[in-house]
C-alpha cells in the first residue's frame, strides 16, 4: 500500500486542475479511496501527473533491429546502463535497446508505450521484443492498408469477408489495433506507380483508390468496435504540397473515428523543395471543427536520428534525396519497411519547417486532447527528447529565441513566430498521458481516478521546464516506486494489451490455401500463440 500526500494533481481525466489532495494506492497496484497503512510519500512541493502514454513510437520488432545495425557509430556516444542488481546492460541512443527504451522512457515518467506498425509476419519477433522491455505496458498496431488478401476482397466488394479478414490478422497478430500506412501506395510502388492521388486506381486492381481503402478500412475498424479507431499514415508523406492530400483524406474519413499518425509530416504547402512552407493552420482548422480525429504532431527536433517507416516508397525517395546509408525490409504481402539515418539541420529550409510545423500543430489545434506529444520516435527525434519539446510548448520566450537562430529566408515560410500560446501544465498533462490514453481506449490509464491503474509520476517543480520533466522525483508503476531520486528501483513486467475481434469460423478455411500461394510460412505457424505474450490483457469484441 502507498499513499501520496500534499502534492498538486494535474488530472486531466477527472479535470483536477493544480488540486493538493492525497492519492492512495492499495496491494493491487489501483488508486482507491483510502488506505490504512503501508509507505506515505510527502509530495509537498511537487507535481503529480499520470504516467506518461506515448501513443505513437517505434520500439520493437524487425526494423528497430535493422535499424541498430545500421547505425553502430551511435553506440560509441550514447548513454549507457551499467548491470547492477535492479537492471540489465543496455545503450540508449537513435534506437534504444530493449531493456534501455524500458530505463528510458519510465525515466521521464512514462508508463505506457504503443508500437505503432507491426507486420504480421515478423509480429512473433516484435512480442519477444516487447517483452524484454521492462516497466512499460505495451501495445501494438497491425499494418493492413496494402495486405493483398484484404484489397482483393475490397476490389470485389466483398466487405463482410474484407472485415473478418482483418478481425483474423489481428488475432494472428496479438494486437490492439489497426496501422494504416500510405494505404495502396506502397503495393503501388511494388509496380513501379506513384498513389499519392487518392482517385487513382492503384496498380493490379481495377477501381480500388487509396481513397476507397481509407474509407473501407475506418469502416472495418468502427464496425469491429475496436477500442483505438483507425490508426493512419496518410498518403504523400513529407511531400512539399502534400497538405492537400491530407485534407482529401480527411474528407474520406468524415463520419469515422481516426487517429492521425505524425501529422507534421503531412502539413506541408509548396510545390517543391525550394518552396516548401508550413500549412499547419489548414489542418489545424480542420481539427478545431471535428472533435472525432485525433492526432499526434510526430515533432522533428534538429540533430540526428535513424527514420524507421513501413512506408517504404517515402524512404526510398529519402535516400535518392540525401544518399545517406538506406536499408528496405519487404515483408511479404503486407507492407515494405525502409531505414535510412538523417540528421536534421536549423540551416536546411525543409528540415526547419518540420520543426516549426510540429509545434505549430501542438498550439494552434486548441483542444490538447486532440493533439499528443510524440516525435514518430525516431523519425523526428528520440522519445528521450520529449522535455525539450515540453519547453518550447510551456515557454513561448525560449520558443522565440529558438525561432531567432534560423536563417531568415526560413522564418517567412512559418507561422510559429506569431504564435504566443503558452501550454499549462494541465494542457501538457493532457497531451502527455491523458488524451493518448482516451484515444487509446486504455480507461485506466492516463487516469488518476479511483479503480485506476497506479501510473504516477511525481515531478519536484521547477522554473527549468525541461529538467523537471527529464527527471522525475518518483515513477509509480502498478503502485510499485520504480524510480526514485534518479535511480531504477524495480524492474516489474509490465502488460501487454490485445483485441480478440469476432469473425466468421469459416475464415480459416478462406485463409488456409491462400497461403500457399502468397506465404513461405505454413499457415499453421504465422499466429502468434497467446503464451508467447507477456502479461497479456485481452478484450473480446463482440459485433452484433
Amino acid at each position: 500500500m502507498l499513499k501520496i500526500t500534499g502534492g498538486k494533481v494535474y488530472d486531466p481525466a477527472n479535470e483536477i486542475n493544480g488540486q493538493i489532495k492525497d492519492i492512495c494506492i492499495d496491494d493491487h497496484g489501483r488508486i482507491v479511496d483510502s488506505v490504512d497503512g503501508g509507505r506515505t510519500i510527502d509530495a509537498s512541493g511537487m507535481i503529480i501527473f499520470p504516467g506518461g502514454v506515448d501513443v505513437h513510437t517505434h520500439v520493437a520488432g524487425g526494423a528497430m533491429n535493422f535499424a541498430r545495425a545500421m547505425t553502430p557509430e551511435d553506440h560509441r556516444r550514447t548513454q549507457a546502463f551499467i548491470r547492477t542488481q535492479s537492471r540489465r546492460s543496455g545503450l540508449g541512443g537513435m534506437a534504444p535497446t530493449t531493456f534501455a527504451t524500458g530505463y528510458l522512457y519510465a525515466g521521464m515518467g512514462f508508463t505506457t508505450v504503443n508500437e505503432a506498425a507491426v507486420p504480421v509476419l515478423s509480429a512473433r519477433h516484435t512480442h519477444e521484443e516487447l517483452a524484454d522491455i521492462p516497466i512499460v505496458d505495451k501495445a501494438s498496431l497491425t499494418l493492413m492498408a496494402n495486405n493483398e488478401i484484404m484489397l482483393d476482397q475490397m476490389q470485389a466488394g466483398e466487405m463482410e469477408r474484407a472485415r473478418n479478414v482483418v478481425a483474423w490478422y489481428l488475432w494472428a497478430a496479438k494486437s490492439y489495433g489497426v496501422k494504416a500506412v500510405n494505404p495502396g501506395g506502397v503495393t503501388a510502388w511494388k509496380w513501379g506507380q506513384n498513389a499519392s492521388q487518392l482517385t487513382d486506381p492503384i496498380a493490379g486492381y481495377d477501381n480500388l483508390t487509396p481513397g476507397k481503402i481509407v474509407t473501407m478500412l475506418a469502416t472495418i475498424c468502427d464496425d469491429l468496435q475496436l477500442p483505438h479507431p483507425m490508426h493512419l499514415h496518410c498518403n504523400n508523406l513529407g511531400a512539399p504540397g502534400n497538405i492537400s492530400t491530407t485534407l482529401d483524406t480527411l474528407k474520406h474519413l468524415e463520419g469515422h473515428r481516426a487517429h492521425i499518425a505524425h501529422s507534421q509530416y503531412h502539413a506541408y504547402g509548396g510545390d517543391g523543395w525550394e518552396t516548401m512552407c508550413s500549412a499547419t493552420s489548414q489542418l489545424a482548422d480542420y481539427f478545431n471543427t471535428h472533435p472525432n480525429i485525433t492526432t499526434d504532431a510526430g515533432a522533428v527536433l534538429f540533430g540526428d536520428t535513424v527514420t524507421i517507416t513501413a512506408d517504404g516508397p517515402w524512404q526510398h525517395l529519402l535516400y535518392k534525396l540525401t544518399g545517406r546509408k538506406w536499408g528496405n525490409l519487404d515483408v511479404e504481402n503486407e507492407t515494405g519497411c525502409g531505414i535510412v539515418p538523417y540528421t536534421y539541420r536549423p540551416s536546411n529550409l525543409v528540415n526547419a519547417v518540420q520543426w516549426a510545423s510540429g509545434l505549430e500543430l501542438m498550439l494552434l489545434i486548441k483542444n490538447p486532447w486532440q493533439v499528443f506529444l510524440s516525435t514518430d520516435h525516431p523519425n523526428g527525434g528520440c522519445f528521450w527528447r520529449y522535455p525539450e519539446i515540453i519547453q518550447l510548448l510551456m515557454c513561448a520566450d525560449f520558443r522565440q529565441e529558438c525561432i531567432a537562430k534560423l536563417p531568415d529566408k526560413i522564418k517567412g515560410k512559418i507561422t510559429l513566430p506569431e504564435i504566443d500560446r503558452e501550454y499549462t501544465l494541465y494542457e501538457v498533462a493532457t497531451s502527455m498521458s491523458a488524451g493518448p490514453a482516451r484515444a487509446l481506449g486504455l480507461t485506466k490509464k492516463g487516469n488518476l481516478g479511483v479503480g485506476c491503474d497506479a501510473d504516477i509520476v511525481i515531478y519536484e517543480e521547477e522554473d527549468d521546464v525541461a529538467r523537471m520533466f527529464s527527471h522525475p522525483r518518483y515513477v509509480i508503476k502498478a503502485g510499485e516506486v520504480v524510480i526514485e531520486d534518479g535511480d531504477i528501483r524495480e524492474t516489474p513486467h509490465g502488460r501487454e494489451f490485445l483485441v480478440k475481434p469476432d469473425y466468421a469460423p469459416e475464415t480459416d478455411d478462406f485463409m488456409r490455401p491462400l497461403f500457399e500461394d502468397c506465404y513461405t510460412m505454413q499457415f499453421e505457424n504465422y499466429p502468434v500463440e497467446l503464451e508467447r505474450i507477456e502479461n497479456p490483457d485481452m478484450t473480446e469484441l463482440k459485433t452484433q
